[in-house]
């Protein structure tokens, strides 16, 4: 292949040429701070009413309910440190999450933790999936609040949220949904999903990074976590990055408009990436739900050679691995661990996750260079 292909679009996406052109006039013609009572500020302010009524729209939710923040692990964190916070005087001292968390969930919990509250985690079955019969047991009337992903960044595997947050609402508990890695992808309703705090990461779906938002309904009380005037609900204070929120607003109309015909596309190339690479190599494992998963992402363990080494060996394919290297030792993914793999299979992994601008001749060259690839170190 003359040119990378590019399969790492839960890593990030790239940024929606429909979607600059929505941002560009909010750079240098309509640059007003949206608290300013002039011209100029009222066209800014306009701009993040009409983003906060789209995101919204994408989501099912009021656009009063939407806060702006930076990215999804600020949102994450406001969630998590914000309605615990604000629970303490409750009696409550139970948290309760998932073991495949993203850090931006983890580590707020565990810093939670040395405040004194008790964290528990949910194990996972082995495509990755949270069980209700676990969940059960431990969301009881101490619990706070439950914490579980809609979907997860490495295998893709859809969580039964609805059931988490019916457990969570009979207890007493509120239900955080961390829906960075679906928003965009496949259809997300606040009501449908029992939410009560769901966030979303503009730069998961085409918009740039440094901005997205949380989901807070109306009835919930969170704690800030910032102190200045009293934007985006007293949640977020100081002037918002007009330029970003315009984008991210773009991105969610461009997401609703195009969702159903969007997953079709991408669970079709998925599934031909995955098919060749299976007729060619024997004992290639999927990991992750193999229907109850993002219809962009595929997980797979190549047998006999690692994930890191593979990707390496073949530049002209931009994917990642779940393992992290530190100092030159490759971890495994904690996640696949979660679900039981073995340390080979683990450190064999790669995912592959395509976007709306993949093509099938992109496919068919990433799964032709992989397979030549996995074949010269296997041998």
């Amino acid at each position: 292949m003359s040119e990378t292909v590019y399969l790492d679009c839960n890593a990030t996406t790239p940024v929606d040429p429909r979607v600059v052109d929505a941002m560009l006039p909010y750079l240098h013609t309509h640059y007003g701070n949206p608290s300013s009572d002039h011209a100029h500020g009222r066209a800014a302010k306009a701009a993040v009413d009409r983003a906060r009524a789209e995101v919204a729209a994408l989501i099912g939710a009021q656009p009063e309910d939407i806060v702006f923040t930076g990215c999804a692990t600020e949102a994450n964190n406001l969630a998590l440190l914000g309605a615990a916070r604000a629970a303490r005087s409750h009696g409550r001292t139970v948290l309760v999450t998932s073991a495949i968390e993203h850090p931006s969930v983890l580590q707020p919990l565990r810093h939670l933790a040395r405040e004194g509250w008790s964290v528990a985690e949910l194990p996972v079955d082995t495509a990755g999936r949270v069980q209700a019969s676990h969940a059960a047991r431990l969301v009881t009337p101490e619990v706070a609040l439950v914490s579980v992903m809609l979907a997860n960044n490495e295998t893709g595997s859809l969580q039964p949220v609805r059931a988490m947050a019916d457990l969570a609402h009979a207890a007493g508990a509120l239900m955080h949904v961390d829906a960075a890695q679906a928003v965009g992808k496949v259809a997300v309703d606040v009501d449908a999903l029992g939410a009560d705090l769901l966030t979303l990461a503009g730069h998961k779906f085409y918009a740039p990074k440094g901005v997205g938002a949380l989901y807070v309904r109306s009835v919930v009380v969170l704690e800030s976590l910032q102190y200045g005037a009293g934007h985006e609900r007293g949640l977020r204070p100081g002037t918002e990055n007009v330029p970003h929120i315009a984008a991210l607003g773009e991105a969610a109309r461009l997401a609703r408009t195009a969702l159903d015909q969007d997953a079709a596309r991408m669970t079709s190339l998925r599934d031909r990436l995955h098919a060749r690479l299976a007729a060619a190599i024997p004992d290639l494992r999927l990991n992750g739900h193999p229907a109850e998963r993002l219809p962009n992402t595929l997980n797979v363990s190549f047998p006999r050679v690692a994930g890191w080494q593979l990707l390496a060996a073949a530049p002209g394919v931009a994917a990642s691995t779940g393992s992290a290297c530190h100092a030159g030792e490759h971890a495994v993914s904690g996640v696949l661990a979660a679900m039981g793999l073995s340390r080979e299979a683990a450190a064999g992994a790669v995912r592959l996750s395509l976007g709306r601008f993949t093509s099938e001749a992109e496919i068919d060259g990433a799964a032709e260079a992989l397979i030549r690839t996995w074949r010269s170190l296997a041998a």
